[in-house]
C-alpha cells in the first residue's frame, strides 16, 4: 500500500521534471537560433510556435495567444501565415497572391502590408491556444528561466531529502530496537546466572 502512494508522486515529479527540462532546452535552442542566425522562429521538424504580440489579427487571435505553425509548400488566399519581417515575426492573413509576391493584411488592420516573397513565410498557422503565449513568454525571460531551474532542482532535491530523512528515521528505529533487544538479552542472561 505504501509503495503505491510513493509511485504517484514519483511519476508526477518525473513528468514535471521532463517538462522543466524541455522548457529549458527549448529556451536555449531558441536563444541560440535568434542570436546566432537571426532566425526569429526556428522550425525543427517543420513546426514552430510563437506568441501573438499585437492585436492586428483580432478577433481571430489576441495578444498573448500561443500559435502553432507548420511549414507549407503552397499558400492560398485566406491562409493565416507567419513571416519574418526584419527582426520580428508577423502573423497576418493572405489577401492576394500575384505571382511570386504575396500580399498580407491583419484582420484588424485597415491597409494591406507591403508585398512579400513566399520565401520569408515560416508557415501556416495550424491552431492557437488562448493566453498560453503569456505564460510561454514569461518562461523565456531571465526570471522565468531561473524559476524553471529552481523548480527542476526542487523537484529532484526535495523528494530526495524526504526519502533520506525517512531512511534515517527507519535506521534510528532499527538501532533503538537492536539496543532494546540487547538490553533485554543482558537482563535475561543476568537473571539466569
Amino acid at each position: 500500500m505504501k509503495k503505491n502512494k510513493k509511485k504517484f508522486p514519483s511519476a508526477l515529479r518525473l513528468i514535471l521534471l521532463i517538462i522543466c527540462g524541455a522548457a529549458l532546452g527549448i529556451n536555449v535552442y531558441l536563444a541560440n537560433a535568434k542570436s546566432l542566425v537571426g532566425n526569429q522562429m526556428p522550425m525543427p521538424f517543420g513546426y514552430g510556435a510563437s506568441v501573438v504580440l499585437s492585436g492586428s489579427m483580432e478577433p481571430e487571435f489576441s495578444k498573448g495567444d500561443l500559435i502553432v505553425v507548420a511549414e507549407s509548400d503552397s499558400y492560398q488566399k485566406r491562409d493565416i501565415v507567419v513571416f519574418q519581417d526584419g527582426a520580428s515575426l508577423v502573423v497576418h492573413r493572405i489577401i492576394d497572391i500575384d505571382g511570386d509576391k504575396i500580399i498580407t493584411q491583419g484582420d484588424a488592420n485597415a491597409t494591406a502590408d507591403e508585398p512579400i516573397e513566399a520565401s520569408v513565410i515560416k508557415g501556416k498557422v495550424l491552431f492557437h491556444i488562448d493566453n498560453l503565449g503569456t505564460v510561454a513568454s514569461f518562461f523565456k525571460t531571465p526570471v522565468g528561466t531561473v524559476l524553471l531551474v529552481v523548480l527542476a532542482i526542487a523537484l529532484v532535491e526535495i523528494p530526495r531529502r524526504r526519502e533520506k530523512e525517512a531512511d534515517d528515521e527507519e535506521k534510528q528505529k532499527i538501532l533503538e530496537e537492536i539496543k532494546r533487544l540487547r538490553e533485554e538479552s543482558l537482563k535475561d542472561s543476568e537473571t539466569k546466572d
